[in-house]
């Protein structure tokens, strides 16, 4: 349980859990399974299923409380006493929950090195940014999750470096500006303080922009300091001032301003443009987003592949030849991929030599970039690689591996063949999934007459499919569950 304490009575088969700091009630949660546990550090181990238990063991070990000492120098002393971590099925609709001792987390991140890096460390952050200090009320989730965030890249700037930390910051706002072009600048939950008033959501708040935008403000602020090391030092003294209670944004500004009495001199919260007020409660994008020129040696080689595949006329061989995806980083990989989702639907040559080229590569490497090939094939009705959407969508039980793969099947042709393979995995998924799912399956397209894609197999000639299935445009951009912890 997310307790500092915990006793186990085993003539009464009773388990006691004791917390002895305050708390919000939502972060109190409880776990209960076949799990056993192993240390990976002196204040750290996790909790998993025995199956799960050694691979935990082996992407974690001695790595927890590095990331702990990084943020303990940035922002001071860890106050839970253990940071443990509980890996839960597949099946676990969110990506992680940051509940005091015990952080909640999706095993299928095991997969991904690098996202479970980002994942976890996002986590830790929230021991000082929502769980010691809490945001009063979800229409401020910004408070938990921007300050999250910006203390979660300025902690792998420190383990990992300042390219590293650019390209992730990279990627995630290239998913921001993809989901402000599906909602639309002026959509009301694009606001740092969104008013929960008729029409909107609350579980709409759980979105990039709390995250993403919410870290741009607080980039901001940390940029006015001249040096992020003062920024810190403030964070670390909002912290002991508001530790163990619950803010609003004015809290968190007038703290500020009152610690930078220079800057309050100067009136940088009515900057023409800038003005605070602007950032809490205008719709659409960031006003300023962060120099990532330090990612470059990353993000360049990026930039240049996307380049030679959408360039026309395409020279399939230079652009297959310019790089090694198996040699990238996780993040370099999605990245590319995502700017070729935005992209589709594509020529017909293209993705066939797109497929000829990386198919078979992606399909040994982890979830997060097969989910991305996977919507590219959808996108495209690139037919020859449809048996591996199937195969995919029964292997994965994850919130954030179903519902974009669905969002595109029911936005183009393929509506029947996305009907067929929920009903044989329905049973499987979380029920809050399945719900969605049958929202998603029951909108759009009119239900098109059924298809044998069972017979779909890499021997499968395209035409087996294109002669059944009437074209329809594919350029809808589907609203992607970005891989975001909460």
């Amino acid at each position: 349980m997310s307790a500092t304490q915990s006793t186990y009575l085993e003539e009464e088969g009773v388990y006691q859990f004791y917390m002895e700091y305050p708390v919000p009630a939502y972060l109190v949660a409880l776990v209960a399974g076949d799990l056993i546990h192993a240390d990976i550090g002196p204040r750290s181990r996790v909790w998993a299923e025995p199956c799960l238990l050694p691979t935990a063991i082996s992407k974690l070990s001695g790595i927890v409380e590095r990331w702990l000492t990084a943020a303990e120098s940035l922002y001071g002393p860890y106050i839970w006493g253990r940071y443990d971590i509980v890996f839960l099925p597949p099946s676990f609709p969110i990506v992680a929950m940051e509940n005091p001792c015990l952080t909640f987390i999706i095993s299928s991140i095991l997969e991904s090195d690098e996202f479970l890096i980002i994942d976890v460390i996002h986590e830790v952050a929230h021991s000082w940014f929502g769980n010691a200090v809490t945001n009063a009320t979800w229409e401020e989730m910004w408070l938990s999750e921007g300050l999250a965030t910006y203390a979660q890249r300025r902690i792998t700037t420190e383990t990992y470096g300042a390219a590293f930390t650019c390209l992730e910051t990279a990627f995630r706002l290239d998913a921001l500006h993809r989901q402000m072009k599906l909602l639309g600048e002026d959509n009301p939950v694009s606001k740092l303080q969104v008013k929960l008033e008729p029409g909107v959501n609350p579980s709409n708040l759980m979105n990039l922009f709390t995250y993403e935008k919410g870290y741009c403000f607080v980039y901001y602020l940390s940029q006015l300091c001249g040096d992020p090391r003062h920024f810190d030092s403030f964070l670390r003294a909002y912290i002991e001032k508001y530790k163990f209670t619950s803010v609003v944004a004015q809290d968190l500004l007038d703290s500020f301003l009152n610690f930078f009495p220079e800057l309050k001199e100067q009136c940088v919260e009515s900057k023409a443009g800038l003005e605070f007020e602007r950032w809490l409660n205008a719709t659409g994008p960031p006003l300023a987003e962060p120099d990532l020129s330090q990612g470059s040696s990353l993000t360049r080689p990026v930039e240049t592949l996307f380049k030679l595949w959408t360039t026309e006329p395409l020279d399939s061989v230079a652009a297959a030849s310019s790089a090694d995806l198996t040699k990238w980083r996780t993040f370099q990989t999605v990245l590319f991929l995502d700017r070729l989702l935005d992209g589709s639907p594509l020529p017909h040559e293209v993705i066939k030599k797109l497929s000829e080229c990386y198919s078979s590569q992606l399909d040994s490497m982890n979830a997060e970039i097969r989910i991305r090939w996977l919507q590219i094939v959808v996108r495209n009705d690139y037919y020859p690689d449809l048996y591996k959407v199937r195969r995919f969508l029964e292997n994965q039980m994850s919130r954030m591996y179903t519902i974009p793969l669905y969002e595109d099947l029911c936005t183009g042709t393929l509506k029947s063949f996305a009907l067929e393979i929920f009903y044989q995995t329905q049973n499987q998924l979380h029920p809050n999934l399945r719900k969605t799912i049958q929202q998603i399956l029951s909108q759009g397209l009119n239900p098109l007459p059924a298809i044998d894609t069972t017979a779909v197999t890499t021997d499968t000639p395209a035409m087996v499919l294109e002669d059944k299935v009437s074209e329809a445009t594919n350029g809808a951009i589907s609203l992607r569950d970005v891989n975001v912890s909460a």
